[in-house]
């Protein structure tokens, strides 16, 4: 590279800094390896992710259970906001691309972020047991935090549609599974499981984990940071986006709201009222009064 005499050259070319791709004229490379190494070499689309956002290779182990998690929160059906909003701006005809990214910006703390809350408190039980606090009491001291922070709301357990969500069991399963082999060793199924026993002591009725904490408990054996865990259910999300949308544009149908169009929304405002009067008129001269 050949600087200006002032250097400023370097600095645009340091503006933008990134370990991730090296790119120029017939070059692309990811951490290192050249693109058309990984598409001979057979490199999958979940091997790809972990090496951008890890640097690393997976092991075939936590590969296949880092697909586990993603496969799993692909999609819900239409009643999930993202997925509704996708169909909606389908029918707004604003392309799949405007779809799909209508649909992930749905995906905030209520709906999408359970994952990284989930693990952001397994992180917290994990610290104290490195501490050699028994798993109760740390699971214990962990949810009295959470509460204080954020009120009684757990997000990953419990769930307003599935009295037992039926994927927390095979996913879970798969996490023993990796781990009687060796592949992981974190303390997460054992901390998520605790927590789901503790939840549950003296209701009723069980608060049972769902996908968001089973996912979570994946995410942490697998060493990802808590907000890592949203960006990957925001990229497994978007596989239902794209097929939702897809569906719609196949279907027809313009401008369709959240509600059929006879189905009006109940009003609460104030009952009919007679047209009011204009507290201004036009005084001598063309000049404006109040009354």
């Amino acid at each position: 590279m050949t600087a200006s005499k002032d250097g400023s050259e370097q600095l645009g070319r340091d503006w933008w800094r990134t370990a991730i791709i090296d790119m120029g004229p017939g070059v692309i490379r990811c951490r290192g390896y050249a693109v058309e190494d990984l598409i001979r070499q057979g490199m999958v689309l979940t091997e790809m992710v972990w090496r951008m956002t890890r640097g690393d290779l997976p092991s075939a182990g936590q590969a296949e259970l880092l697909e586990a998690a993603r496969m799993s929160a692909v999609d819900h059906g239409p009643q999930a906001p993202s997925i509704a909003i996708a169909r909606m701006a389908a029918t707004c005809r604003v392309g799949l691309n405007g779809a799909i990214a209508s649909g992930l910006n749905a995906l905030g703390d209520v709906h999408g972020g359970a994952g990284e809350q989930a693990l952001a408190l397994y992180d917290i039980v994990a610290k104290r047991l490195c501490s050699e606090v028994p798993v109760q009491q740390a699971v214990e001291s962990a949810l009295a935090g959470h509460v204080a922070r954020h009120g009684m709301a757990i997000l990953d357990f419990g769930h307003r549609f599935h009295p037992v969500d039926p994927r927390t069991t095979p996913l879970l399963e798969r996490v023993d599974e990796v781990a009687s082999q060796g592949v992981v060793t974190g303390p997460y199924a054992t901390i998520a499981r605790a927590i789901e026993t503790a939840l549950s002591r003296g209701r009723k009725k069980p608060v049972p984990m769902h996908i968001d904490g089973a996912t979570a408990v994946i995410y942490g054996e697998l060493g990802f940071d808590a907000p890592l865990a949203r960006g990957l259910f925001c990229l497994s999300r978007a596989v239902g986006l794209l097929a939702h949308a897809g569906e719609q544009m196949h279907q027809g149908g313009r401008i369709k709201s959240p509600l059929p169009r006879d189905w009006l929304p109940t009003y609460e405002g104030p009952p009919p009222r007679q047209p009011f009067q204009s507290r201004r008129s036009m005084g001598p001269c063309g000049a404006t009064e109040v009354r």
